[in-house]
């Protein structure tokens, strides 16, 4: 078969897929198709995991404690906003909580759905400045491949959810992430103060537990799904996507947390009392250090 026509029908096959891609986000930014987004993607693993340390090799780190203030409080009010708006379109507003369509009609709250899951999705691509400042600040000992793995599928399962069901029971984990990240973030927000703001930080040792609940929640309310004999949930692969990626995260969660405090007195005692980072990054990090 010539060259030709094999790229021929992968142009029809993907052109038969996006059909069923929801037409009110035709025009949004990002959403045009995958590959805007893959290429940001693909470079930032590329800059964080090759050419970001080489340019920082033989450079002292970069001082960027002030705009860590500023990002991670900016990070604080957004994800304050996008639980507001998730709660307001739907999720406090007439969701059960059980099997929840989306709504694909141009209704306020319909369309208020349709753009709280875009600006969730674009949230995504912001967080990827977390693992540039480490790249800047020469802390390239945190950019382990779960944190990386983490920053990078989320914004391309997320796209994924915004083309095709921007709303129903696929969207319940953005709401608990939101929430999580608003209490994540001012964590970051106030350690990066520096060392006099410690003595507030007694609560670090809570947020490893905070982030393992929300992985149970979100793995439990997305299984329902496989239990209900009439749910007129009409994109059910991104339920499978929701509750998989739940219950990976789950076990490295528990895996880490098992190293870190079960046998945590045969780490390093750099290590001792460190849990996984509340963002899904494998270890719970210090950013003003």
């Amino acid at each position: 078969m010539a060259l030709n026509e094999y790229t021929s029908r992968a142009v029809h096959l993907y052109d038969e897929w996006l059909k069923d891609a929801d037409p009110r986000v035709d025009g949004w930014f990002l959403m045009s198709g995958p590959f805007p987004q893959t290429v940001i993607l693909l470079s930032y693993i590329y800059f964080v995991k090759s050419l970001g340390p080489r340019l920082m090799e033989n450079r002292k780190p970069f001082n960027l404690r002030p705009i860590l203030i500023v990002y991670n409080f900016s990070s604080v009010v957004l994800s304050l906003y996008m639980s507001y708006e998730f709660v307001m379109s739907g999720w406090g507003t007439g969701y059960s909580f059980k099997c929840d369509p989306v709504d694909y009609s141009h209704s306020p709250q319909g369309m208020r759905m349709a753009q709280t899951c875009w600006l969730y999705y674009f949230s995504k691509f912001t967080e990827l400045l977390d693992t540039i400042f480490f790249v800047l600040r020469k802390k390239n000992n945190q950019i382990t491949f779960l944190h990386v793995y983490h920053h990078a599928i989320m914004p391309f399962t997320w796209w994924f959810g915004v083309k095709f069901a921007p709303g129903g029971i696929g969207t319940f984990h953005g709401l608990l992430n939101c929430i999580v990240h608003v209490i994540m973030y001012t964590y970051y927000g106030l350690s990066a103060f520096g060392p006099s703001f410690q003595k507030y930080l007694w609560w670090k040792k809570h947020l490893t537990s905070i982030q393992l609940i929300q992985f149970v929640i979100v793995t439990c309310h997305s299984s329902q799904y496989f239990f209900m004999k009439d749910c007129g949930y009409q994109y059910p692969v991104f339920a499978y996507i929701v509750a998989v990626y739940g219950m990976v995260f789950l076990l490295l969660f528990l895996n880490f947390w098992y190293h870190a405090y079960t046998k945590g007195k045969r780490l390093p005692k750099v290590l001792r009392g460190k849990g996984p980072d509340p963002n899904g990054n494998g270890v719970l990090h210090d950013k003003d250090e």
